[in-house]
């Protein structure tokens, strides 16, 4: 028997989904409720074959099978444990026992504390409102205050859904550190060098994949850090119209923490070119970027199970070889420019 919040059956029309979310106003509850009339016996079967992979506790070990299980889903009650583990983030904890009660119990720096308060929290989600019981509007600070991150857009999404998916303010610490120490290497930093970096290969990637699109882009002189740009920095749900749903954003940070950022560029290229169609219709700069708005809503990214099959099949190979080799000559690039 599994305990899962995904695992269970939605309420009927509920207004707050189960992490906490508003539901916007145009949400359809109709197509939602059949594609999880189906995930939830996914769900089900899956939570049972994890309870048995993980069984006995002890740490989480880096392999095919697990690989492959990642892939598939990971349980939200296994969650935590599992991104812990494969992103390295548990052997950090460990290695500095006490580090962060340390830092918890040290002074702090009143006008960085003051900038995070007067960052933007997760609007849409009423377990970091003030008066929310338990309210963990001071934990999103902590984690943010600790990491060193002020109002960069997407930071606060992030460690808010961390804090929710581990109920731990400590392991979501590690976490964070985890993703933009090491998984996603300065997207974050003052010059967002690795971040344009991402975008410059996904650019590239494009044109050998999908040409057709690559040359509508070029037609209209349009970068592609105007139309990606939110992919990478947080894959974040709900926040802005560019995002993809909570369930398929959760699938997608499964397979990130575990085999890195390269899973971004498989979802951008999924996105594309299932609906390179679609893209292709465009004939100016605000209609292209309207249609990359487009991409991100609709049965193709609710059906998250589905989709995460279709990112590991669309794109065709991506070899860790080859990203390196474009990362190097965009990096270059971006560099000789100043």
């Amino acid at each position: 028997r599994t305990t899962t919040t995904e695992a269970r059956a939605p309420r009927a029309r509920a207004p707050i989904d189960p992490y906490g979310f508003e539901r916007p106003e145009d949400f359809d509850y109709a197509a939602y409720e059949e594609f999880f009339s189906t995930y939830l016996a996914i769900l089900t079967r899956r939570a049972i074959k994890w309870s048995r992979l993980l069984k006995g506790g002890g740490g989480v070990q880096k392999s095919m099978t697990l690989k492959r299980y990642i892939r598939k889903g990971v349980p939200l009650e296994h969650r935590a444990r599992v991104w812990m583990g494969v992103s390295g983030a548990q052997a950090q904890m460990d290695r500095n026992p006490g580090y962060y009660r340390r830092l918890l119990q040290g002074e702090r720096d009143d006008s960085l504390e003051e900038a995070i308060r007067t960052g933007d929290d997760l609007p849409d989600n009423v377990r970091f409102r003030k008066g929310s019981e338990p309210c963990l509007q001071r934990t999103l600070y902590n984690v943010l205050f600790f990491c060193s991150f002020v109002s960069f857009q997407g930071m606060n999404f992030i460690a808010g859904y961390l804090i929710l998916v581990t109920r731990s303010e400590e392991e979501s610490f590690w976490l964070l550190d985890a993703l933009v120490g090491r998984i996603l290497p300065d997207y974050y930093s003052p010059s967002m060098l690795g971040l344009k970096t991402d975008q410059e290969v996904l650019g590239e990637l494009v044109r050998t994949k999908l040409p057709a699109v690559a040359a509508l882009m070029d037609s209209h002189g349009l970068l592609w850090t105007l139309v990606v740009s939110r992919w990478f920095i947080c894959l974040r749900p709900r926040a802005d119209p560019l995002s993809l749903p909570l369930q398929t954003v959760l699938r997608i940070w499964d397979c990130l923490f575990n085999e890195g950022s390269k899973i971004i560029f498989r979802v951008a290229l999924t996105l594309i070119k299932q609906h390179q169609a679609l893209i292709l219709e465009a004939t100016s700069v605000p209609d292209i970027c309207e249609k990359f708005k487009e991409i991100t809503r609709g049965s193709f990214v609710t059906e998250c199970h589905t989709f995460m099959q279709k990112i590991f099949s669309e794109p065709g190979s991506l070899s860790r070889a080859g990203i390196a080799r474009l990362r190097e000559r965009c990096r270059a690039r971006l560099l000789a420019q100043g």
